[in-house]
């Protein structure tokens, strides 16, 4: 029998996380919306990404560790990478969205954005002074 599980994370910002799922072509439904698993069963979540294969995903705040947690019926989980994988790949999107903006506020652009073989994201980012 499938249930939800829960998968810590250290996502602890709201925008971010929204653009990094949706670099990752997982578009959110933010605001309290419903997480759906096994038979019809659902769970309440700040953000949820309806899945096409297997059950959905959501994403809901934990007060105790301050951050966003993952929710999802693992037993479902049918998509093309582990949930290991899919969490480490949102990490470092959330990373890269979260480097991008704090850059812009400080006056930065964007001048290169590489992505090595090793998956890794190399940046340059540049600023005039006047």
């Amino acid at each position: 029998m499938s249930h939800f599980s829960t998968v810590k994370t250290q996502l602890r910002k709201r925008e971010p996380l929204i653009q990094a799922l949706n670099d990752m072509g997982c578009v959110p439904q933010d605001g309290q919306a419903l997480v759906r698993g096994y038979r019809g069963q659902t769970v309440q979540a700040e953000l949820a990404v309806s899945m096409v294969k297997g059950s959905d995903l959501g994403f809901r705040w934990n007060k105790g560790t301050q951050a966003y947690e993952l929710v999802t019926d693992l037993d479902l989980w049918k998509e093309s990478v582990p949930v290991e994988r899919f969490i480490a790949q949102l990490t470092q999107r959330y990373a890269l969205n979260t480097v991008l903006s704090a850059t812009a506020q400080e006056g930065f652009e964007l001048a290169e954005q590489k992505k090595n073989v090793d998956g890794s994201i190399e940046l340059v980012v540049t600023r005039w002074d006047s």
